[in-house]
Order: C-alpha cells, then structure tokens, then sequence
C-alpha cells in the first residue's frame, strides 16, 4: 500500500466517524508556528544578552582572569545552544499544509528526535556551561565581599539555577512534549486507520 496518502481527498470520501482533520491541521500549524515564534524569540534574547555581556566586558574591563573565563563560557554556551536550536528551523518551517499525512508524520517524528536531543545534551551542556560562567564571573566581585555576604550571594545564584533545573526545565519539556505527543498520536491514529 502507497504510505504517500492525502489525507485531505480520503477524507473528503468519508461519511461517518471522521475526526476532524482540519481541526487536526491547525492544531498542527499552531504547533508550526509556536515554535517558529520561540526560536525566534530565543535568538533575539540570547544575542542581545551576549552583547550586553560583551559591552559590559569592554566597559568595565574586569581584572581577573576567571572573570573573563566566566564571561566567555556564558556566552559560548549561548552560541552553542542557539546554533543547536536553530537547527529546528528548517523543521519546522517545512511543515506546511501540501504535506501528506505520512509527510506530516515523519516531519514530526524528526522534531520529536531534535527536542529531545536538545532537551537532554544541549540543555544539559548549557546549563552547566552557563553555571560554570557564572561562578567563574562572580569570584572577583564576592571577593571583595564579606565572608558571609558572599557566600549569600552564591547561595541565591544557585538556588535561582537549580530552581531553573529542577523545576521549570522539567516542566517546560513535559509540556513540550505533551503537545508533540498529541499531535503524533493523532496522525498515528488516522494511519491506522486508514490501513485497515
């Protein structure tokens, strides 16, 4: 049997217990364009806070060296996660309507594959390059500190960063996956069907 099939024309032939397939279909552009918009919003937030961190590099010339190793290890781990993440793009993007449901099937089966590639190595490369950087990055400025203040100051950092790690990324990839896991179920289903 051809597993090129248009979805579109089968369905339009059916009378009874048809789910709704242009329901289906915006949910998966929804989906498409969501996305889009977060790796879009993901570039625009990452370089700017790069090229923050680099002007306050240039203008306020830290002395240490772990400082500038800690600077250059948050912005590589942004570069590395943003080179990462852009490859989604063309994934994503290449979702559109004249697919068929085989097409939309294996499209989405790939983005399965890339999030969580970057939900596991990727995050978990950025967030220990990112933690390094900004333990390295306030050795010189708690330094100067009290003992107590300090060590305050990277008791909050960590908690903020575990707070990040433990509660919010696991979350944020549930939920990413929840919506893919629908999506793919639905196509799935409607193969099944069709096959019998």
């Amino acid at each position: 049997m051809d597993t090129n099939i248009n979805f579109k024309n089968i369905w339009k032939q059916q009378t009874s217990n048809k789910p709704n397939l242009e329901e289906l279909l915006g949910k998966l552009r929804k989906f498409r364009n969501q996305n889009l918009r977060k790796l879009i919003l993901a570039n625009i937030a990452l370089i700017t806070t790069s090229l923050i961190i680099i002007y306050i590099w240039y203008r306020f010339q830290p002395q240490m060296i772990t400082t500038k190793i800690g600077i250059v290890l948050v912005i590589l781990a942004m570069v590395m996660f943003l080179f990462a993440y852009n490859k989604m793009f063309m994934v994503f993007y290449k979702i559109d309507q004249t697919q068929s449901n085989n097409e939309y099937l294996q499209s989405l089966y790939v983005v399965k594959r890339k999030q969580k590639f970057m939900q596991t190595t990727i995050l978990n490369l950025y967030f220990i390059m990112l933690s390094l950087g900004i333990c390295f990055y306030m050795y010189e400025y708690t330094s100067r500190m009290t003992l107590g203040s300090g060590m305050l100051a990277y008791v909050v950092t960590f908690a903020w960063i575990a707070y990040n790690w433990f509660y919010l990324r696991p979350k944020t990839i549930k939920k990413q996956q929840g919506k893919l896991n629908e999506l793919i179920n639905k196509f799935e289903e409607i193969n099944n069907q069709l096959k019998e």
